[in-house]
């Protein structure tokens, strides 16, 4: 989509109108996403709670590692919505070809320091000795597909924020479906098909991050050669491939705070697996499948912030801060609401969606009970991705990292430490409800004062 359709109207409903258009296929990306997770879940559930717990126990280290990629596919992508928006084709061009050359190093280095963590990580976390081989081995397969991962963020991102969202959305549905597909052939022995038996793998966990990894290595193919090949302004993209200095600061002044804020929220996530461990095998299964069932509210809300990227980020490309502002507060408030209402729905169908991810009573009883707790913070939590994105479109990316440092070791682990030993699993929950609360509160007075527009570097 040029740059020009974003900012056709200049009307208050016709610029709703703009980020509801791009919001909606990025949503339905964020939804399979989600669909995926749970596809995962309920799967690996089958298998029973060790199995859950297994990859419950690394997937905080894996949110780090993909919090990375996705740290360094913002720097590229976010330089392209700016070029976009200038109408600097061949500018954004040369920013498609540095990320190609940087996805290509960056993404073997994280796959080879990710496949030497697998073996001590899972004793690291405070893992029962009786889950550490499947911990081990889905992480080392997880590990192995880093390079697809980035390749797949950062292209999609790249689409994404040079106004296409359909395609990502689309590729991401077929992620889903490829996922369905390779998991149902490798996790279980076999897979009934009515009269027709197809003979399985029955590779349990170590199967479903194989599925994973083969469909997403699939749609990275998918997302680069749309970009090089397809996309309307970012094809073409013959010229140098050597690495341009200016284009890699930028990108490294973009995407290291971002990094930072990856990794100070995987940390805090590492640090509360930390804290959920010692609860025991069934707080460990109910921790992990809280946080798949909880997606399915805060995903929407990833969805509107990336359009928020791109809407901010074009706007700022043309010069156009005022609109710029427009679009940020009105992306948050579009994503308050509608998690707001899925908060709802979540509190109110808890018991049913915990009955699909696991048959176990005992993890589906606390999981609906920590998971009703979380319920409560989701419009705030809302606010806090979309007004990020909405900043990660201006390029401000330092600030949004500090807040999130100070709002999960100061406030959520600190009080997790606290509550855990004496109230579980729902002290922890509770926590982390108190804690993104405090962190929406943060990004607003951050949306408020406008100081990240003056800063912003175009």
């Amino acid at each position: 989509m040029p740059a020009a359709t974003l900012f056709a109207s200049d009307t208050l409903r016709g610029q709703l109108a703009a980020v509801v258009r791009l919001s909606v296929p990025a949503v339905l990306a964020q939804i399979s996403a989600t669909a995926m997770q749970y596809i995962d879940g309920t799967m690996v559930g089958s298998l029973g709670a060790n199995a859950t717990a297994s990859i419950g126990l690394v997937s905080s280290t894996t949110w780090l590692l993909g919090g990375l990629c996705s740290a360094a596919a913002t720097g590229f992508s976010v330089q392209v919505a700016h070029r976009i928006g200038a109408g600097d084709d061949a500018g954004a061009r040369a920013v498609v070809r540095q990320a190609a050359v940087f996805s290509a190093w960056f993404g073997l280095l994280l796959a080879a320091a990710g496949m030497a963590l697998s073996a001590p990580l899972p004793a690291w976390l405070g893992g029962a000795a009786d889950i550490r081989g499947d911990a081990a081995a889905y992480f080392f397969i997880y590990a192995c597909a880093l390079p697809a991962l980035l390749v797949q963020q950062m292209f999609g991102m790249i689409l994404q924020c040079s106004g296409d969202m359909r395609t990502p959305s689309v590729l991401n549905v077929l992620m889903c479906v490829l996922d369905v597909i390779f998991n149902s052939l490798l996790i279980f022995p076999g897979l009934d098909l009515g009269p027709v038996r197809l003979p399985g793998a029955g590779l349990g966990v170590a199967g479903a991050a194989l599925g994973t990894a083969l469909a997403q290595a699939v749609v990275a193919a998918l997302m680069l050669w749309t970009v090089l090949a397809k996309a309307p302004r970012l094809r073409h993209v013959g010229g140098s491939w050597r690495p341009e200095g200016g284009c890699l600061r930028t990108a490294a002044r973009i995407a290291i705070p971002a990094a930072v804020e990856r990794v100070t929220l995987s940390a805090a996530q590492i640090a509360a697996t930390r804290i959920v461990a010692p609860l025991g095998t069934v707080a460990v299964a109910a921790n992990s499948l809280a946080v798949t069932a909880e997606s399915l509210c805060y995903m929407p809300g990833y969805g509107i912030s990336a359009a928020a990227t791109t809407l901010v980020g074009q706007s700022l490309g043309a010069g156009k801060k005022p609109l710029a502002r427009r679009f940020a507060w009105l992306s948050t408030a579009l994503g308050m609401a509608v998690m707001g209402a899925a908060a709802v729905l979540m509190y109110l169908g808890a018991p049913a969606l915990f009955a699909i991810l696991t048959p176990d009573a005992a993890v589906r009883t606390l999981g609906v009970r920590v998971l009703r707790i979380e319920a409560f913070a989701e419009p705030l939590f809302a606010a806090s991705i979309v007004a990020a994105g909405a900043l990660r479109g201006a390029g401000d990316t330092l600030a949004p990292s500090v807040m999130n440092l100070v709002s999960m070791w100061g406030v959520r682990i600190t009080l997790a430490a606290l509550l855990a030993p004496r109230f579980g699993l729902a002290g922890v929950w509770g926590a982390m409800c108190f804690e993104l609360c405090v962190r929406g509160v943060l990004f607003l007075v951050r949306l408020l004062r406008g100081r990240w527009l003056e800063k912003a570097k175009v």
